[in-house]
């Protein structure tokens, strides 16, 4: 009766193909097991008991409360046209470079991830912004496509990252609870603010490989990108007023969180606040865009927050049922130990990356095996990025990628979907080397987190 947790996972995946709401289609879904299995006596509905104290530790979570907090300021920031003044300003500055517009392109990508941290707004944006530009200068449908594609991705793992918050906060409980089955009553805590840290250097590395890529690229394909096409006169005093308020927020944000001078929760009033300061210096703070911030950041918050009530139900069915012990089992059975059951884990978030969201894989797949990785003694910060990064990639692989829909939804329709696939494959392969590096070097992950809070 155990393989019933399993059905109800396969269940759940395919309810979700079919277009209905996921936190509802978790708990239905978990509910409908829960009483089929109830009839068969292979499941105890005291499991369920525990569903009000869960429910209230996560209305009552001081972490998760950064979340509408990062929202409202990735909103305010989007709705203030800073996108627009960082793009112009950047283009103005490398466009005597060869190859500058994509390089402007990957830095103003790059401070609008760390500013908003939400995925499809920053693909939404750069592709509304900058694609008309790149093809007018020249660039080809499939590399123009590609770098605004991979850039937007960034905004997954480059802190202040909401995907990296919520991910902090089922890691630190995922560890916790695994340390307690190993006999350590006095379990040692992680906190989002060290999954920033370690997010750092390996954001980095990306953001330096995308720009390599495009300097190379610039080199190799000279026809339309040259050098008199992209020259612009740079207005320093222009960049300067562009580039100093992201700057100055995100320092104070992220800043704050990683010299332990603020919690990540109290950090994101800070930005939140900041952002409402930028948008009433460009004059972009009226009653209706404020009116219009708030009603988003409801959305996106009560989105959030009612996903982890629905997969709090199907975790606990999931256990119920006995699932956990039965991944447990197959984990410990298998040849390599921690590695294989590392190996097996990352591709099935990969392939799951293509029909389910962040928030999803986050609440519902990673409490179920973060556990089980953590008592192999896996480095719990190194498995979160090491899971960002992941996700990452899947959502920028053909067919099925988040991002390649975000782009297409706002592309002109005379770029064929096809040219946008060809020209995410070499981000692709450069994330895929960046997984590899951490797989060989956790240092990448671990040095940071270690010399600031040793």
């Amino acid at each position: 009766m155990e393989y019933l947790a399993l059905l109800m996972f396969v269940c759940v995946c395919l309810v979700l193909l079919l277009g209905y709401p996921v936190a509802f289609s978790l708990a239905g879904t978990a509910l409908l097991f829960a009483a089929v299995a109830t009839l068969f006596g292979a499941f105890d509905y005291a499991f369920l008991t525990a569903l009000p104290s869960r429910y209230y530790g996560i209305l009552t979570n001081q972490t998760l409360l950064a979340v509408p907090l990062f929202v409202f300021m990735g909103v305010v920031l989007e709705r203030a046209k800073i996108a627009e003044q960082l793009l112009t300003s950047m283009a103005s500055l490398f466009g005597q470079f060869r190859g500058g517009l994509a390089i402007s392109v990957v830095l103003v990508g790059m401070l609008l991830a760390a500013s908003t941290g939400i995925v499809g707004a920053t693909v939404v944006t750069m592709g509304l912004l900058s694609l008309p530009t790149m093809l007018n200068r020249g660039y080809q449908q499939s590399y123009a496509t590609g770098v605004i594609c991979a850039t937007g991705t960034l905004g997954q793992i480059i802190p202040p990252s909401i995907a990296l918050v919520l991910l902090g906060d089922v890691l630190s409980n995922s560890y916790q609870l695994a340390q307690l089955k190993q006999g350590n009553f006095n379990p040692d805590a992680i906190s989002v603010g060290d999954l920033f840290a370690g997010a750092v250097i390996p954001s980095l590395i990306l953001v330096a490989m995308y720009i390599i890529y495009c300097v190379y690229h610039s080199f190799r394909h000279s026809t339309g990108d040259s050098i008199q096409q992209e020259q612009d006169t740079v207005n320093y005093r222009q960049l300067f007023q562009a580039l100093l308020p992201p700057l100055v927020l995100i320092t104070l944000v992220l800043g704050s969180i990683l010299a332990g001078l603020a919690t990540p929760t109290e950090a994101a009033g800070v930005g939140a606040f900041g952002s409402l300061v930028l948008a009433a210096i460009n004059g972009s703070l009226t009653l209706t865009n404020l009116k219009a911030v708030m009603l988003a950041t409801l959305k996106i918050t009560s989105m959030v927050f009612l996903i982890l009530l629905g997969a709090s139900v199907f975790s606990l069915v999931f256990r119920g049922l006995g699932g956990e012990q039965l991944i447990e089992h197959f984990f410990n059975g298998l040849p390599g130990g921690a590695v294989s059951a590392m190996l097996i884990v990352m591709v099935v978030i990969f392939l799951l990356g293509f029909i389910l969201d962040f928030i999803e894989i986050t609440f519902v797949v990673i409490p179920i095996v973060a556990p089980i990785l953590l008592m192999m003694d896996i480095n719990p910060l190194w498995l979160g990025i090491m899971i960002a990064v992941n996700l990452q990639t899947s959502f920028l692989t053909p067919p099925f990628g988040f991002a390649l829909f975000y782009l297409r939804g706002v592309a002109d329709k005379s770029i064929p979907t096809k040219a946008i696939y060809r020209g995410v494959i070499p981000f692709i392969i450069m994330q895929l080397l960046l997984l590899v590096g951490m797989a060989i070097w956790p240092e990448l992950v671990t040095w940071l987190p270690t010399k600031i809070y040793s």
